[in-house]
């Protein structure tokens, strides 16, 4: 009897996590559209501010949602046409130039601005945008540990040199701990800022997909 019921219950526990990933899948989707709709939906502050924009060109609220979510996507796809062409207007780098130098925003929106760089700039050598890197805690042969370089000039903290990482969380890599190691434990990841999002989105299970060469320090 005792193993009849083991065996229901290792066939219960097969069926679950056979259809786990769906499930988290399905509900994950819903979270998100829930997120999206609470924030930009119709009857959002944001969806407000979309009819108000539609109103100026149809009557009905809701074909004005739309018109507005329209302009605005349409708005983000010209912004998108002006970076793809290396073009900076002079329109940008005023608006750039003004919210570097306000007080407090300033210091978050540089900070903001370099952290997307580091994942919008592909194939492109940008020394000011954070790179990946990896921190062998302890020196070569410790934890290896992929991570952030937030700046490439080390500091001196009691007469040693220092570089200051971010250590992403899984698996929400947009967070973490900032930590200053020694710089002889650090050395460059032959992997791209979109790489390391993906392994830590998904908890190290892409690791072996961008992580297929041994990985030796330098």
């Amino acid at each position: 009897m005792a193993r009849f019921l083991t065996n229901q219950l290792r066939i219960l526990l097969a069926g679950l996590l056979a259809v786990l990933p769906l499930m988290l899948t399905i509900g994950g989707t819903i979270w998100v559209g829930t997120l999206l709709i609470d924030w930009a939906g119709p009857q959002s502050a944001f969806g407000n501010f979309l009819a108000t924009i539609g109103l100026a060109f149809v009557p009905g609220r809701s074909v004005a949602y739309l018109v507005g979510f329209l302009i605005v996507i349409l708005s983000f796809y010209l912004v998108g046409l002006q970076v793809a062409s290396r073009l900076r207007t002079a329109i940008v780098s005023f608006v750039g130039r003004v919210m570097e130098r306000t007080p407090l925003i300033g210091a978050v929106y540089g900070l903001l601005s370099r952290f997307v760089g580091a994942f919008g700039k592909q194939g492109q050598a940008d020394t000011s945008a954070m790179a990946p890197v990896w921190c062998f805690f302890g020196g070569v042969g410790g934890v290896a540990v992929l991570a952030l370089l937030s700046v490439s000039e080390a500091v001196e903290i009691g007469g040693k040199r220092y570089l200051a990482v971010l250590v992403p969380t899984a698996p929400v890599p947009f967070g973490g701990g900032l930590l200053f190691v020694p710089d002889e434990w650090v050395t460059p990841a032959a992997v791209s800022a979109e790489a390391l999002t993906s392994i830590y989105v998904s908890m190290g299970m892409t690791a072996p997909q961008f992580l297929a060469k041994p990985v030796e320090a330098a």
